[in-house]
């Protein structure tokens, strides 16, 4: 862990002798084995680093709090306050206190207390995501295009985002990729297939990922959600390849202009550094916890292996299906307005390519099937995030980490 990602601020009761504080302090802090600078009473860079936390060594100390909370607020742009207790002198007695002031003025916090490795665990999480919260400030990402017209809950809340995660989204209008589609030249294509129509489609589907990438170069953009199906009428191609190439590089590329879904592989993208599979459940069995999920497209640094087809819904242009490694996976969402948030773990059985369905197909078994009623209950839209590994405590992480 760097040194510079976390500061240690202290409140220490007056009524303290400081030299025999000052020992406990430091028996404490190195007993937790992290790296850390160290504040103490001086607080006038909280809120700088990645990680600030508050030591409360000593009872007492709730008036203190109390006074720099103001200041305090100021300067950590009301991130949540964490309260580390070492179990003497009354500090975790001190920081409930603190805790329940903080709750009863709707303000986040959490004390910190516990055994030397859980606090190391969890102050590596935290710091993690306090880390990837100051990274996502700036960050801007387009919407080209409306949401499809059947995504009816798939809206966002953009001052929400603006205000919660530092995310710009900027409005660009279809008519203006499809503009630069125009101007965009078509060439050979380095891919091939044995299908006649979808060989025939793959210099078109180059060249929206060519467009797109002018497109993201104009807005500077680390991220879109894209209209797509307006391509099949507008220029009778798809944006499958595109979007797989484009996540594979390092870009987020979502589908259908579904926005909360692309804050959702954005978020997941910045903590895990992985690309996310955009995708509908297909088929759910409550009983034993087995789910089908498919689309259409896949980021290409997902797969063990891949090959095109047609698009499933229109059966023109170029769809991918993508083989993921069989294993673990975690199934992520947030919603809009980034009130809820839905993440849960499982395996990755096997994938499939069956005719009747969008061309990447996987059936993934829940690790706890009773979270199948969400999906049947109070589904967060239709598109869900898959991402190879286990990855629900740090996404559960940030997202409760949001005012």
């Amino acid at each position: 862990m760097q040194t510079e990602k976390i500061s240690i601020y202290t409140l220490t009761s007056e009524l303290h002798d400081e030299k025999s504080v000052g020992a406990v302090t430091k028996e404490f802090l190195e007993s937790l084995g992290i790296g850390y600078a160290f504040k103490g009473n001086d607080y006038t860079d909280y809120g700088s680093c990645a990680l600030s936390l508050i030591y409360v060594r000593t009872g007492g100390t709730e008036g203190i709090f109390k006074r720099l909370l103001p200041s305090l607020l100021e300067k950590s742009d009301h991130a949540p306050f964490y309260l580390l207790t070492s179990g003497k002198s009354n500090s975790l007695a001190a920081s409930m206190e603190i805790l329940s002031y903080l709750r009863q003025n709707n303000l986040k916090g959490e004390i910190i207390h516990g055994s030397a490795s859980y606090i190391r665990k969890r102050v590596s999480l935290l710091a993690k995501v306090c880390q990837v919260r100051k990274q996502l400030k700036g960050c801007r990402l387009g919407v080209i295009g409306q949401p499809s017209d059947w995504l009816i809950s798939s809206q966002a809340d953009y001052d929400a985002v603006r205000s919660q995660l530092g995310i710009e989204l900027v409005d660009i209008p279809m008519q203006e990729l499809l503009d630069v589609l125009a101007m965009t030249p078509e060439s050979a294509s380095h891919e091939t297939s044995d299908v006649e129509m979808v060989k025939r489609a793959l210099p078109g589907a180059n060249r929206i990922y060519m467009a797109l990438k002018d497109v993201i170069a104009k807005y500077q953009l680390q991220g879109f959600t894209l209209r797509c199906f307006d391509l099949l009428t507008a220029i009778k191609n798809t944006g499958c390849l595109a979007l797989a190439k484009l996540n594979a590089e390092g870009y987020v590329a979502g589908c259908e202009g579904d926005v909360p879904a692309m804050l959702s592989m954005m978020v997941a993208r910045s903590l895990t550094g992985l690309s996310g599979f955009q995708a509908n459940p297909s088929r759910i069995d409550p009983e034993t916890g087995e789910m089908l999920f498919a689309h259409c497209t896949i980021p290409l640094d997902m797969v063990e292996r891949y090959e095109y087809d047609t698009h499933f819904e229109s059966g023109i242009g170029v769809g991918i299906r993508g083989y993921m490694k069989p294993g673990p996976v975690t199934i992520f969402k947030v919603s809009g307005n980034l009130s809820r948030c839905f993440v849960t773990e499982g395996e990755l059985i096997q994938s499939q390519a069956k005719a009747d369905l969008c061309r990447t197909q996987q059936i993934i078994h829940l690790a706890d099937k009773s979270q199948t009623s969400y999906f049947l209950t109070e589904p967060i839209g239709n598109h869900h995030i898959i991402l190879p590994g286990y990855h629900q405590e740090t996404l559960e992480a940030i997202f409760n980490s949001l005012e």
